[in-house]
């Protein structure tokens, strides 16, 4: 079933308007969910402001096991710790990946090993591949000739961007030593110059556009 015509079954079903809204998801496993409070709505603005979204300013927060997870075309996850899907969760979760929807995980630092193993129960059958600059998610609003930009040092390793596929359609996107969240977050909150600031915003704003057309 063609992307277009799933989002209008669902917005007979759910009276909602699956593109005007984005969510954070709310994990178990003791990592911090709610990291990076003031990210999405910076990157929210950003995106109404420079790509001619219509987002609602206020992001919601859904569990992975929730039904109310098939109302949002962009669902981003981020978090410092450990990550835990019950059975019942990543059932949820493939469903809606599989559906339409798209998952992005910034790694704020400490949760590689924990969401590999994790989306791994998701998707038994499928890796995490790196994703080259080459990409469309590079280039839809805002051109990455070299792929991820690279936002904070922590380990001084190299950015990645990580995706699970479906048929040529990127499902999942993982992205690591970037800390894309950071740069979306008020200014005097890393203190981050203005242009990177709007490097964050920029990509950020690539992936809600990729989200939201793919």
């Amino acid at each position: 079933m063609k992307k277009s015509l799933l989002l209008f079954f669902l917005l007979i079903f759910t009276g909602n308007l699956f593109s005007q809204q984005i969510a954070v998801l709310k994990y178990s496993g003791g990592g911090d969910w709610y990291g990076n409070p003031t990210a999405l709505p910076n990157l929210i603005q950003f995106c109404n402001q420079n790509i001619f979204t219509s987002i609602d300013a206020k992001p919601q927060a859904v569990t992975p096991g929730s039904p109310d997870i098939f109302q949002y075309p962009f669902i981003h996850m981020t978090g410092h710790g450990n990550v835990f899907f019950s059975p019942e969760e990543t059932e949820n979760l493939r469903k809606y990946l599989l559906g339409g929807g798209f998952l992005h995980i910034d790694d704020n630092y400490g949760m590689n090993e924990y969401v590999r193993r994790e989306l791994k129960k998701v998707f038994p059958d499928k890796e995490l591949e790196e994703i080259p600059a080459s990409h469309p998610i590079f280039s839809e609003a805002f051109s990455f000739p070299e792929g991820l930009p690279k936002i904070h040092e922590h380990d001084g390793l190299r950015p990645q961007a990580f995706g699970i596929f479906e048929n040529d359609r990127l499902l999942c996107l993982f992205t690591y030593e970037s800390d894309l969240g950071d740069g979306w977050e008020d200014p005097q909150v890393h203190n981050d110059p203005e242009e990177v600031r709007l490097k964050a915003l920029k990509m950020g704003a690539n992936i809600i556009k990729y989200a939201f057309s793919n």
